[in-house]
């Protein structure tokens, strides 16, 4: 069983007129869900998140300014606007990804997906950002710290830098956190290959930005390489996604290659992973995607891998995608020598 915790009230959130980030995203993965419903998907109101959970990432001053604005139209950035309902929007994406995290934790389900909005990573802990108001990723990873689990996978596939979850962990050690992304100046600007994490927690950031033009081919050979051999070396105890879909070749933000059977190739081998560290806990939470068909097809594939259907293969990547991922691992190699072994 896979649980889908979902609530047509993240539909009410309103970024701004004409944004990227709308609710007709939500809606057309919900209605191709129903359309053509999976088997073993199990569907959940999500509960709101209190603001004690959002507080052990987000400042008390930060909070406070949302709370000063619940129920009016404001800007928190140039990128990132909110409605009258929105602040109850991101409390229940906060919400759902804690949920996601719980269920998995108690063994109640194998998986779990939070398929809500506003999207979270690039939330810094004083900051909204980048669409984002809460960083929900983050949150329910220090509701899982909190709960007693020592090490934590966070794994963000967005096209876009996860500098929220990443400013969120980067002094410590239990939380480990893989991003690939479009890099080299695209947004946020953030997210570098020497970005490797503060203090404590040096080598526990691990970025891989990407050129531009990149599809399954070069993610999939990235993954087989950096992700496994340190996801192997760190072995977590539970696993988070960060999934964004905009790294599809619809999205018009993203400048990626993706398919459906990428985020199908990734989804599974992020699943075997659990498998063989976590028994099976694998807890998913959406971020971009704004082409709605890439998305809806995006979030389709990778809650059909997690169900227990097959992904498809992926063909091998060309000598410019080796190029790419062999600077990633040697760079990375210095903090996880298996990755040189890959």
């Amino acid at each position: 069983m896979t649980l889908l915790l979902y609530s047509d009230r993240c539909l009410e959130h309103i970024a701004g007129r004409r944004h990227v980030e709308r609710p007709e995203r939500l809606r057309a993965v919900r209605d191709s869900l129903r359309a053509q419903p999976l088997p073993d998907l199990v569907w959940r109101e999500p509960q709101p998140a209190r603001f004690e959970d959002c507080a052990r990432v987000h400042t008390q001053a930060y909070l406070e300014r949302l709370e000063s604005l619940r129920g009016a139209w404001a800007r928190l950035d140039p990128d990132t606007g909110i409605s009258p309902a929105s602040l109850d929007a991101a409390y229940l994406a906060a919400g759902a990804a804690i949920d996601a995290v719980d269920a998995v934790i108690a063994g109640n389900e194998r998986n779990a997906v939070a398929l809500a909005r506003p999207p979270g990573h690039h939330a810094e802990p004083d900051r909204a950002m980048g669409f984002c108001v809460l960083s929900n990723v983050a949150i329910a990873a220090a509701r899982a710290a909190e709960r007693g689990v020592e090490r934590i996978l966070v794994v963000d596939w967005d096209v876009h830098h996860g500098n929220g979850t990443e400013r969120a962990f980067e002094e410590r050690r239990d939380v480990l956190f893989l991003s690939s992304h479009h890099g080299y100046g695209f947004y946020p600007g953030s997210g570098d290959l020497d970005d490797s994490g503060k203090g404590a927690g040096r080598g526990f950031t691990v970025n891989a930005p990407l050129a531009g033009g990149g599809g399954d081919s070069l993610y999939f050979e990235l993954y087989c390489r950096l992700l496994v051999p340190i996801a192997d070396a760190f072995a977590p105890q539970l696993i988070l996604v960060s999934a964004g879909f905009d790294a599809h070749v619809r999205d018009p933000l993203g400048g990626m290659r993706m398919t459906e059977a990428g985020f199908a190739a990734l989804t599974a081998l992020v699943q075997e992973l659990a498998d063989r560290h976590t028994g099976g806990r694998v807890a998913v939470v959406l971020e971009g995607g704004y082409d709605l068909e890439g998305l809806a097809g995006g979030v389709r594939a990778c809650l059909e891998v997690l169900g227990g259907k097959p992904a498809p293969p992926i063909p091998p990547p060309n000598a410019q995608e080796l190029r790419e991922v062999d600077a990633i691992c040697d760079f990375h190699c210095s903090f996880w020598p298996t990755v040189a072994n890959s």
